[in-house]
């Protein structure tokens, strides 16, 4: 018999955990919270000081009997959920059902699963922190105080399932906003003029700067003919070449934030699968003979910091793979954002040595990209700068002057391990112009003139509206993939080409909430309401008070909206088609995995059918079928026979509309990140896409 409990949220952890505490210790998972609030009300009793009505959840009854048991044989209980207000909650809900003492040295809390980790972390285990508590607290009764009143009125108003909340209302508004800004967009014209020159065998550009020493912008056709007119010959006359060494410091190791971004910019991954992934990494994973590893730190933070030990290491294995060259230099300044709790470390490899190679085989494939992804960005964080040789030259003609610009990597530094995405997908060109001198004449082969207008700010994709998100201080590191989920399931927004849409649904939601709630929605009454929470934690506020402040007019607005809020009658969209089961008209409808059609003589009739897109290509499986274009229960486009579930045939890639040259079998399209190109099924044939 053990003589000691550890509670645990996962069988993961648990599993990983139990390894490195030995045959006196059992390791449970109390399977996330035990104890939460009732999902049939609101669960919040405010004329008794917002005091919330607990309830052990549905289901969880037999796990937290186990833990009882348990815990009567146990000498001493250890709470070790994750280390944030979620886990203390959940630690403070165990300790109440378990009968700990309060004042008890129950919690323990650690920043990674590694041995040295957990056997420090037992050696000081603390009480529970209360601050924590009351901030996960204040957050889950605010969010009830407004889910739980407002939903309700859109249900009785508009249509049944819907839901309104603090932070995701936001985040909806920002996508509005947005679509209504690109829908009011006038494009400007303006024009460019640049100049394809040689010296010698090498060729190189330069871009018109400034006339008669003054900057001009070029509005129209006329100031571009009247620039040209004013360049005599076929020369230019080189007026100044700067030449300087430009040093490049390394982006800081990962937030929850920037990981999310990163992740979607370079892995094509949505916040929620990269925090998904992440929890495996940080839980453990098996590596053969060495066991059950946690491979990075806790997933869920706000900091850059990083500790000593992991900077020692990292050091060390930089010297030993790139030279003592490649290692930093002192300590550069941090760019910690404003609103950062600083609670625990970046996310970074517990384990410098165990860099992805030496992992690969015991991990996924999106295992190993994640965790390559948040190696490479914290060893590279400790990496020198790399050094560019930058290149400057003007050169003029009839007070007509051009700026040419190039650069060359001199030392990559930590670009020898990894360089940050960006959101158009753009590289940096490598790019050295040839020598040159003042006074020397280069010629041209060229000068042209290009029209352009200017465009839209771009729709946010799931990275953008994370980092916007965090700049504007609204939600924090817990609630970004949560809420992009929740306004996607709800249909309040779409993604189209991985940028979002909002839906009608989501105006409509959205402008009744703005005409009775505004307050929900304005941003610096939500990024402020996000600093008052933050407080509870530090302990300079109470969190009865902040909800109350807030809770005191939002009851009012409440009142007013039960009666003046008008129903909307959302009307079906007309699909273009009759139902072939009783005539009447076909119409589409949005149901949990998206749009599907369904015939209006509901509920008499009940058919309903995917929405198809014929591609013109005959299914290479059966005599009688065409291939359509369908979408997955995870919105991703396939192929498949419009005869199913007659015929089977599927496929990821678009098939096209003739046979391969050398084996009559099916061509497809494959597309990568570079290019798309049309491939045999079957064999070796390739091409290049048109």
């Amino acid at each position: 018999m053990s003589d000691y409990l550890v509670i645990v949220e996962s069988p993961a952890k648990a599993k990983t955990i139990g390894k490195y505490l030995g045959k006196k210790y059992a390791v449970k998972a109390s399977m996330g919270h035990v104890i939460d609030l009732p999902k049939s009300q609101t669960g919040v009793d405010v004329e008794n000081n917002y005091k919330p009505k607990y309830i052990t959840i549905r289901g969880k009854g037999p796990v937290l009997k186990e833990l009882k048991t348990a815990a009567k044989k146990a000498k001493k209980v250890y709470l070790a959920a994750d280390p944030d207000r979620e886990g203390e909650a959940i630690a403070w809900h165990l300790a109440h059902s378990l009968n700990i003492e309060e004042d008890a040295d129950c919690r323990v809390v650690f920043n990674e699963i590694t041995k040295d980790a957990i056997k420090d972390a037992f050696k000081t285990p603390r009480k529970i922190d209360m601050n924590l508590v009351d901030a996960q607290q204040a957050r889950r009764v605010l969010d009830r105080l407004v889910g739980y009143n407002i939903s309700p009125l859109l249900w009785k108003k508009v249509k049944k399932g819907l839901s309104a909340g603090r932070v995701q209302s936001v985040a909806v508004k920002m996508i509005i906003d947005r679509e209504k800004e690109i829908q009011n967009f006038v494009p400007e014209e303006y024009w460019s003029i640049e100049a394809a020159l040689n010296k010698g065998k090498d060729t190189f550009s330069a871009k018109f700067h400034s006339l008669d020493g003054k900057k001009k912008d070029l509005k129209s056709k006329e100031d571009v003919d009247d620039i040209l007119s004013r360049i005599d010959g076929k020369q230019l006359t080189v007026k100044q070449v700067k030449k300087r060494e430009r040093k490049r410091n390394p982006v800081q190791p990962f937030t929850t934030s920037s990981l999310q971004q990163e992740a979607a910019r370079k892995l094509n991954f949505r916040a929620k699968k990269t925090m998904m992934v992440a929890q495996q990494l940080y839980e453990g994973i098996d590596l053969g003979k060495e066991g059950t590893v946690g491979l990075i730190t806790y997933m869920r933070t706000d900091s850059t910091r990083i500790s000593d030990t992991a900077k020692k290491d990292a050091k060390e294995y930089i010297e030993t793979h790139f030279g003592s060259e490649y290692t930093k230099k002192g300590e550069r300044k941090k760019q910690q954002s404003s609103n950062a709790q600083d609670a625990h470390e970046a996310v970074r490899p517990t384990a410098v040595l165990k860099d992805p190679k030496s992992v690969k085989q015991y991990l996924s494939r999106d295992q190993y990209r994640l965790y390559k992804l948040i190696w490479e960005r914290m060893v590279a964080s400790e990496m020198a700068p790399a050094i560019m040789d930058t290149m400057a030259v003007d050169l003029e003609n009839g007070g007509v002057m051009f700026r040419a610009n190039g650069s060359k990597l001199k030392f990559p530094g930590f670009m020898k391990v990894y360089t940050e995405g960006n959101d158009d997908g753009k590289k940096e060109e490598d790019r050295l112009l040839p020598e040159m001198e003042e006074g020397e004449d280069i010629s041209y082969e060229k000068i042209e003139p290009s029209q352009h207008f200017t465009q839209p700010p771009p729709r946010y994709t799931e990275a953008r509206l994370v980092k916007t998100m965090e700049e504007l201080g609204i939600g924090r590191p817990s609630t970004f993939a949560p809420t992009l989920d929740t306004i996607q399931r709800r249909n309040y927004v779409s993604l189209d080409n991985k940028r979002f849409v909002p839906t009608e649904l989501g105006e409509i939601v959205l402008q009744l909430i703005e005409e009775f709630f505004p307050e929900i929605l304005d941003v610096e009454f939500t990024a402020k309401m996000e600093n008052d929470l933050d407080s509870v934690e530090d302990g300079q506020q109470r969190w009865v008070q902040i909800i109350d402040e807030f809770y005191q007019d939002f009851e009012q607005r409440l009142k007013i909206a039960e009666e003046e809020m008008e129903e909307v009658e959302i009307r079906d969209e007309p699909a273009g088609e009759d139902c072939e089961k009783c005539g009447h008209e076909m119409v589409y409808k949005m149901g949990r995995y998206g749009k599907f059609m369904a015939c209006s003589n509901f509920p008499e009739c009940r058919n309903t059918k995917a929405i198809v897109k014929e591609i013109g290509v005959d299914c290479p499986s059966c005599d009688d079928g065409q291939i359509v274009e369908r979408k997955s229960k995870k919105n991703r486009i396939f192929y498949g026979c419009d005869q199913y579930p007659n015929c089977e045939f599927v496929s990821w890639d678009k098939p096209i509309a003739r046979k391969c040259p050398k084996c009559e079998h099916m061509l497809v399209e494959k597309k990568t990140k570079k290019a798309v190109h049309v491939q045999c099924t079957e064999c070796d044939y390739k091409e290049e896409a048109n």
